[in-house]
């Protein structure tokens, strides 16, 4: 059944054309992945789609008693409501069917009063609406929407205006699922969700049975979610029943059939042109001019385009400063915030990192829960923020390039020309405004101001500054933010080659799979390490929990876990052959330097159990309650940590 059914769309802003005739069908139950370079008019669709902005031609027929959701990029909230309270109004439809069946109940309980049995049918039909409708479990679906986008309990009674940016377009989220629409519209949905919130969204949306459009660029995250890709392009649509990876390869065969058919449409012309200059003129020319008739029809209503594609990055990292084997080494290291001693505050720990290496031409995806550590991680380790305790060491002849994930290196008020040219000041102005077409910035796009531009366009001018740096050690945070999909690809390209070293944070599990040999998670504030990209710590981390606890004479290797990634790949996504597990001689080495690692933290920890025992004499002969409590969890905290490291060097050195 067609839910959704778009003729003839045209939209114009200005003089500019964002689209034409544009015509496609949504039945009941579609998933549809809306994809397209940035500024290919996506949003523009989904808010005319939403009712949200009028078409210029053409129009939006919908099936009578659509329920429509639909989720912007950017959130903003009216009101001064708390989360939990914009979550019941979510849920207003599901509350006023309750006032309606409350409303009716005294009318059905005198059963001889007029109308008793129609008020007794409506009563029926609306009891189960609400009940298919999950009306009479409104507080448990809050909870575990709430809790599968990150929120805690102790944020359900936080008023909205006191959230962060992400946390508010975590709750808009929530809030448009909870609706429980006919037709969800979703904006870049995965903004701001940490790896365990995108897993549990996708889990939602592959088992919720409505209609979905969705515009996101996150491959991995279309993949597993939809069946049906739309692609808008140079102002016009094209329709793939198949999910995106698939899409790749129907746009590719797609794209070589015209190609062909215009080649063989200009052969055509070409002989026929040929053939009426030669015979116009002679005794053949009745039959040239009929030609040349035939030929000025088919070029006006039957001529080809020749297929276009879009302008891609050209981009290019290189390192002509070769560093020492070991690049990174991170012993005994805590990074967080200092403690205020005028307000008595302890440091804030957020996590730490002991007993991890880089080592020449590795690449490092660091992964994390939001708010774990990950950034401060890597502003400790560029000196921008002190460690709590211990050092990163830096090996030989190694120089940092750091990618900022709020492009906070970059000043907002200068042009891009002029950021260019500041990050080298040799660089010229002819070979820096060449530099910038390769990043796609053309004519006087060089003399807009950095904080006019959109945040793809920021992204690529930080791009373009990295690869003037002469680092050997690359540390970037979050460089797949605000890129569209070919961008994206585009760097996974160049840092496929490049020849240093790579330490990353990034939420795209595609370009994790695609760059990443070695996984470093945050897991309850310590850095655990996996070999492989995102699908071989995906499925460590499954097999791990579908195991369960391990006896010693299973011997784990737990800190190095390994494991097959067949059947977890995205399709697209190629594993190096260095993931491949090496001989024995390789695992008794990875043994042997965890083992090594694992005395150390045990040291570590003794070392910390016993300042805390210090601290907790004091704070007893201070008779501080409060000091003593926080202490006091710390301790035992510490305390089972250090058992399971003595539990974890034990198997290792059975």
């Amino acid at each position: 059944m067609t839910l959704v059914s778009v003729g003839a769309l045209g939209k114009h802003y200005g003089a500019e054309l964002i689209f034409e005739d544009i015509s496609f069908q949504i039945a009941r139950g579609d998933k549809l992945a809306l994809v397209g370079v940035n500024g290919a008019g996506k949003s523009t669709l989904l808010k005319i789609i939403a009712g949200i902005e009028t078409a210029d031609a053409g129009q939006v027929a919908m099936a009578r008693g659509t329920r429509v959701a639909y989720l912007a990029q950017e959130v903003r909230f009216s009101g001064d409501r708390t989360l939990w309270e914009e979550m019941e109004a979510a849920l207003s439809a599901l509350a006023d069917l309750r006032a309606e069946i409350e409303a009716l109940e005294p009318a059905i309980a005198d059963t001889a009063a007029p109308g008793w049995e129609q008020a007794m049918e409506r009563y029926g039909e609306l009891s189960a609406r609400f009940e298919h409708g999950g009306g009479y479990e409104i507080e448990p679906r809050i909870k575990r929407t709430l809790q599968g986008l990150g929120f805690h309990e102790s944020q359900y009674h936080q008023r909205l205006a006191q959230f962060s940016g992400g946390q508010k377009t975590r709750a808009a989220l929530a809030a448009t699922l909870l609706s429980d629409p006919d037709l969800l519209l979703l904006d870049e949905p995965t903004n701001h969700l940490d790896m365990q919130a995108l897993e549990w969204l996708e889990q939602f949306l592959r088992n919720w049975d409505g209609t979905l459009v969705v515009i996101s660029h996150d491959r991995y995250f279309l993949d597993r979610v939809t069946k049906r890709t739309l692609e808008i392009a140079f102002g016009r649509l094209e329709d793939y029943p198949a999910p995106y990876n698939k899409y790749l390869e129907l746009k590719a065969e797609r794209l070589e059939r015209r190609l062909k058919e215009f080649q063989a449409q200009q052969e055509f012309i070409a002989k026929t042109e040929e053939f009426i200059r030669r015979y116009k003129a002679g005794q053949r020319a009745r039959e040239a001019k009929g030609r040349e008739k035939r030929l000025e029809r088919l070029k006006r209503d039957h001529g080809l385009e020749r297929p276009r594609e879009q302008a891609k990055l050209r981009l290019f990292l290189d390192s002509k400063l070769r560093s020492g084997e070991l690049v990174l080494a991170l012993d005994g290291l805590v990074v967080g915030f200092p403690g205020d001693r005028r307000h008595e505050s302890d440091p804030r720990v957020l996590l730490r990192a002991d007993g991890l290496e880089i080592h020449r031409g590795d690449r490092v995806a660091l992964l994390g829960p939001n708010g774990s550590g990950k950034t401060t991680l890597l502003r400790t380790l560029i000196d921008e923020l002190k460690p709590l305790q211990g050092q990163p060491r830096l090996g030989h002849k190694v120089h940092i390039g750091y990618y900022a994930q709020g492009h906070d290196v970059l000043n907002w008020e200068a042009t891009v020309l002029e950021e260019l040219t500041r990050a080298s000041p040799t660089l010229g102005e002819p070979a820096a405004r060449n530099l910038l077409g390769r990043f796609l910035f053309s004519g006087d796009d060089v003399f807009k101001r950095v904080g006019d531009l959109s945040g793809g366009e920021r992204s690529r001018v930080a791009l373009a500054q990295l690869t003037l740096l002469p680092g050997n050690l690359l540390i970037l945070d979050e460089p797949t933010n605000h890129l569209d999909i070919g961008a994206r690809e585009a760097l996974e390209g160049v840092l496929k080659e490049y020849p240093g070293s790579i330490l990353f944070v990034s939420h795209d599990r595609y370009f994790i799979d695609a760059i990443a040999d070695k996984v470093w998670n945050v897991e309850q504030g310590r850095v655990r390490e996996y070999i492989g990209g995102y699908s071989d710590f995906a499925a460590a981390r499954e097999a791990a929990a579908t195991a369960g606890p391990k006896t010693k004479d299973q011997g784990p290797k737990p800190e190095t876990a390994r494991a097959s990634s067949a059947g977890t790949d995205p399709p697209s996504a190629t594993r190096p052959s260095s993931l491949v597990l090496g001989p024995s001689s390789q695992e008794e080495r990875q043994r042997k330097k965890r083992l090594a690692a694992l005395e150390a933290e045990v040291a570590l920890l003794e070392q910390e159990l016993g300042r805390l025992k210090g601290d907790l004499e004091q704070a007893s002969a201070a008779q501080d309650v409060r000091r003593i409590t926080a202490l006091g969890t710390q301790y035992a905290e510490l305390e089972a940590l250090l058992a399971d490291k003595y539990a974890q060097w034990e198997q290792l050195a059975a």
